[in-house]
Order: structure tokens, then sequence, then C-alpha cells
């Protein structure tokens, strides 16, 4: 048993509970650390992950957005060049089909893109 000046003793059983707490304690505190960690790493991650998949959304909107202004003009410019009403409807109904088209597939491509990229973050999330 240890003693102090004073005769105040402290019981060895009682030492080694109070250190076994603190050992117990600190190997909790790094436990806790480490998942600690781990979650700003994968939520570091993540965030990569996001804004990759972002940046390829926003590219290829982008040059959606491109597309469909070339269209128009090119459409602008049939148009004044059209001799007669007939000429002119026939350009509108081609133009429209054309467009739809466009949009459907430039659709189908984002929705693919968009599932690539949150799967990458899922992914990421679960590392």
């Amino acid at each position: 048993m240890a003693s102090d000046k004073n005769g105040f003793e402290i019981p060895d059983q009682m030492r080694d509970f109070a250190e076994k707490s603190v050992d117990q304690a600190r190997k909790a505190f790094d436990d806790f650390m480490a998942m600690t960690q781990k979650a700003v790493s994968s939520v570091e991650g993540s965030a990569t992950a996001v804004q990759s998949g972002a940046t390829d959304v926003n590219r290829k909107t982008l040059t959606y957005a491109e597309e469909h202004v070339d269209a128009a003009f090119r459409f602008a410019q049939q148009m004044v060049r059209a001799k007669d009403v007939e000429e002119v409807m026939s350009l509108q109904r081609d133009y429209m089909r054309k467009q739809m088209e466009a949009l459907g597939e430039q659709t189908r491509e984002l929705s693919a893109t968009a599932t690539k990229a949150a799967q990458k973050a899922s992914d990421a999330a679960k590392d």
C-alpha cells in the first residue's frame, strides 16, 4: 500500500482500478478519435466525388446549351432565307423534331452522368 506524510493510504486495489480506468478511458478516446478521423476522411472523399460529378454534369449541360444555341442560330438563318410559308412551316417542323430528339438524348446522357456521380459519392462515403 502507498501512504503519504499524513498517513493517508490508498489501497492497491483502488490504485489498480484507477489505473485500469485511465487506460480504458484512453483507449476509448483513441478509438473515438480514429472513428472521427475516418468519418472526416469519408466526408472529404464524398465531397470530392460529388464535386467531380457536379463538374461532369455542368460541363455536359454547358455543351448542350451551346448546341441548342447553335441550332437556334442555324434555324434563324434558314428562316430568313425561306421563300414561302410552306418552307417556314417545314423548317419549323424539322427544327422542333431535331430539338426534341436532341433533348431526349441529352436527358439520357445527363441521367447516366448523374447516376455515375451519385454512385461514386456513395462508394466514397462507404470507404
